[in-house]
């Protein structure tokens, strides 16, 4: 049984409908990551948020920048609704799709996520985050390892 006639029913139950479903995935940006990158997604309710100066402010530094790119991550933000991959804008959908990829809130509490090359969310934190912890922590990670 090819594997979306397993999916139909049980979407039918839940009250998607397939070609919606596969439309909201399409616009996941996460998904054309996967296997490639390792995306940390930042979302915050404005501008001038504590969480994203913090982040912008320590890649702004040639050593945590380097530590990033080495690392193959990419940096994902929503300010206020509006997403960005590194600074280049999202169109809405895609915004939408990735805020609902990670269960996240536009306009909720400042959220720090590091999203694995499996695509699975390795970590989540708040305004306190410490991108060293980060790449420590990515650094323990199988894939990195190796």
């Amino acid at each position: 049984m090819p594997f979306t006639n397993f999916l139909k029913p049980t979407l039918a139950a839940l009250g998607v409908a397939l070609p919606l479903a596969a439309a909201a995935a399409e616009r996941n940006p996460l998904l054309a990551e996967r296997w490639k990158t390792r995306p940390v997604v930042v979302v915050v309710p404005a501008e001038g948020d504590a969480l994203l100066r913090k982040v912008e402010s320590a890649l702004r530094q040639t050593a945590t920048r380097e530590a990033f790119v080495d690392r193959e991550m990419v940096l994902y933000t929503v300010v206020a609704g509006q997403g960005r991959r590194n600074a280049q804008p999202l169109d809405a959908p895609r915004t939408r799709a990735l805020l609902a990829a990670l269960k996240l809130d536009a306009a909720g509490p400042p959220t720090f996520v590091l999203v694995g090359k499996d695509g699975g969310v390795k970590m989540t934190e708040g305004p306190d985050v410490d991108l060293q912890a980060v790449f420590a922590e990515i650094d323990r990670m199988p894939m990195r390892r190796r």
